[in-house]
């Protein structure tokens, strides 16, 4: 009996129960279809504005779950730039997050352009354009070659490692990636978010890479997932939900790469998953209108570039307390002039000081206290 999928004599003839995943796909199928009817009645600026958080959080969850912490803010502003958004308090991104963003944003923003060897070689090398993963060399912007032992997925103390997986041999990688790229490029009767889940899996089965798979993996998913709809904006991250459901993705990815070809279970999760991440969409789509709204009561007051920074910040879930100090160093201004600032708000009724809890005063937006209360 084979032990992982790969090695079975009938690799790659997927299958699974169709009837199992009709009710979970047409539920998948009516909140896609219900969410983009809902953004489609929103303004053009409410829309870019969903796509940014959305975009935003695909790509620092998607590096989250392989243990990459990006810089919200450079990752932000380097989406915005990409959207061809100009947002306050935009931020330089170092060429690493660049990259990736590039990479993320290929996949949807150009999803009717055909999977190709050098475009997913490019991919990679976007995820590490230094040719490192963290202190050790990789191939970048080629297939593995197993120089230094079979590709495996291990967890585990160094010497008592845990196999979860051993991927296919490297020199069967070039052929077995053409069959993959040519199934990619021509759309069959299988529903496109079947496709994207099966797509997912399989390409993270093969393994190609010697580093950046699962990232990869979820791009290809995500680029079947807009050709699904039609449309390069994005108002939901499955990455993000996967980010949650980190530990029970990685189960049943290696459940499923020890099973048979029957892939139902993990067509079945996907769906289940996906129908998740709709849910994530309401919270973003939530702090969007939030913040629209925001704006338009105080439409009338005229606000420096410095307090739009600032109180953009406070409406996307400032951490910790905000002080004058703070205010100062964020937005490279003195002491006197954040004073200013911040009285001029207070004034105008949109910050207020907080009970008295420190050493130093902070403040809060008067609008978000009085809305939790």
């Amino acid at each position: 009996m084979s032990r992982y999928i790969h090695q079975s004599p009938d690799w790659p003839r997927f299958h699974w129960n169709q009837e199992s995943l009709a009710a979970p796909l047409a539920a998948v199928r009516h909140r896609q279809g219900r969410l983009i009817g809902r953004m489609e009645a929103l303004g053009f600026s409410l829309r870019k504005e969903a796509e940014l958080e959305t975009l935003t959080l695909d790509v620092l969850k998607s590096s989250e779950i392989e243990g990459e912490n990006l810089n919200p803010e450079q990752v932000r502003s380097s989406v915005a730039r990409r959207l061809g958004m100009d947002i306050a308090g935009a931020v330089p991104a170092d060429r690493h997050v660049e990259s990736v963003v590039a990479m993320m944003l290929d996949a949807t923003q150009n999803f009717d352009k055909p999977l190709t060897a050098e475009r997913l070689f490019g991919w990679q090398a976007a995820l590490f354009p230094t040719g490192r993963s963290g202190l050790q060399k990789i191939a970048v912007g080629a297939w593995r070659d197993d120089v230094t032992g079979p590709m495996q997925v291990v967890s585990g103390p160094m010497g008592r490692e845990s196999v979860h997986y051993e991927a296919p041999a490297a020199h069967l990688v070039d052929a077995e990636m053409t069959q993959f790229i040519t199934w990619a490029n021509q759309p069959d009767s299988t529903d496109p978010v079947l496709r994207s889940a099966l797509a997912h899996l399989w390409f993270v089965t093969i393994h190609p890479f010697d580093d950046g798979n699962g990232r990869i993996a979820r791009a290809i998913a995500d680029w079947i997932l807009a050709q699904s709809e039609n449309s390069a904006q994005r108002f939901y991250s499955m990455s993000a939900q996967i980010r949650q459901e980190r530990k029970t993705y990685y189960d049943i990815l290696e459940e499923t790469q020890k099973a048979t070809l029957d892939i139902t279970r993990w067509m079945e999760w996907f769906l289940a998953c996906l129908n998740r991440a709709f849910d994530g969409t309401e919270t973003t789509l939530a702090a969007v209108l939030r913040k629209a709204q925001f704006w338009e009561n105080h439409a009338g007051i005229t606000i420096n570039e410095r307090q739009r920074m600032i109180l953009n910040k406070m409406l996307d879930g400032f951490e910790g307390k905000l002080t004058s100090s703070k205010w100062a160093k964020i937005t490279k201004c003195s002491q006197d002039t954040a004073h200013r600032d911040i009285q001029y708000l207070i004034e105008h009724g949109i910050l207020q000081k907080d009970a008295a809890g420190g050493r130093s005063t902070s403040y809060s937006l008067r609008e978000i206290s009085r809305q939790t209360k």
